[in-house]
């Protein structure tokens, strides 16, 4: 077994387990980490999906009663005609309704959307959603009457979240800080909104994955390339689990200041170093 490549494997898994949820861009971090330790190619690519899987299935985990409790609910109200399971049926039809606008868009110009996953692209990401979320977080974050409560957000509040997820298409922006800043437009508080993005991450992740896995090219695969995948999904999934819990306690305290301004000198680190040449992203 190439032990030094299992060691860049967990290093890459490491890196999705603590920035898929956190409004940085895991995409981004991933990219550029990999770039920086020589882990690319035809199985990173692969690699990528699968512990974005492992992180996403901390989710699961970590909000299991919630999400049972809203699958047995809205079948029951659909079963029952509306006399039961109102408030499980109302949250599946949230997650469906912040689900369209990417689920359309995916469908519809998913192999250009990946075509665009190049260093460059993330650099400017950073930049640019850095900023966006300084100027969303100041004009809307403390307003008044916020939805604190996840069963209370209404579809149309829920549909705003999925328009504003649509800027994670664009490498570095990161899904969690567009689907954030969706849920101060729409009216919703922090943790609320970094909770609702956690639940709108399943099926936005496992449509893109499926797809992903399907065209793989497993002819490749090797023993070690099989063990560093499961490696890598363990790792991203306890890893996550951490980062997860600590994020939304954190938010319940404090602004999301701190993710911006490091985004924004991430970005123009990496921008200079790129025009002076002093290191090269490129394949």
């Amino acid at each position: 077994m190439d032990m030094i490549f299992m060691f860049k494997a967990i290093i890459i898994a490491i890196v999705e387990g603590l920035t898929e949820f956190i409004p940085v861009s895991s995409t981004g971090h991933m990219i550029l980490v990999g770039w920086a330790i020589g882990f690319n190619g035809e199985f990173a690519k692969m690699f990528e999906v699968v512990i974005q899987l492992g992180a996403i299935m901390a989710v699961v985990v970590l909000y299991w009663e919630k999400i049972k409790e809203s699958i047995v609910e809205f079948f029951r109200f659909i079963f029952t005609k509306g006399k039961k399971g109102k408030t499980g049926f109302r949250f599946g039809i949230n997650v469906i309704a912040a689900s369209i606008p990417m689920a359309a868009v995916g469908v519809l110009f998913y192999d250009k959307i990946k075509a665009r996953f190049i260093p460059e692209a993330v650099i400017i990401g950073f930049i640019v959603g850095g900023v966006l979320l300084i100027i969303i977080e100041n004009i809307y974050r403390n307003k008044a009457h916020k939805i604190e409560n996840i069963d209370k957000i209404t579809p149309m509040q829920a549909f705003v979240v999925g328009l504003l997820q649509l800027l994670a298409v664009w490498p570095g922006m990161s899904r969690s800080a567009s689907t954030i800043m969706g849920g101060w437009i729409a009216g919703l508080s922090t943790p609320i909104a970094a909770e609702f993005s956690f639940f709108i991450a399943i099926p936005a992740m496992i449509g893109s994955s499926g797809k992903d896995l399907f065209e793989f090219d497993y002819s490749i695969m090797t023993p070690t390339l099989w063990i560093a995948l499961i490696v890598g999904f363990i790792v991203a999934f306890l890893v996550a689990i951490i980062v997860m819990n600590k994020f939304v306690n954190y938010l319940k305290k404090k602004p999301m200041k701190v993710f911006a301004v490091y985004r924004v000198a991430a970005g123009v680190l990496l921008g200079v170093l790129v025009l002076t040449k002093v290191i090269t992203l490129s394949a």
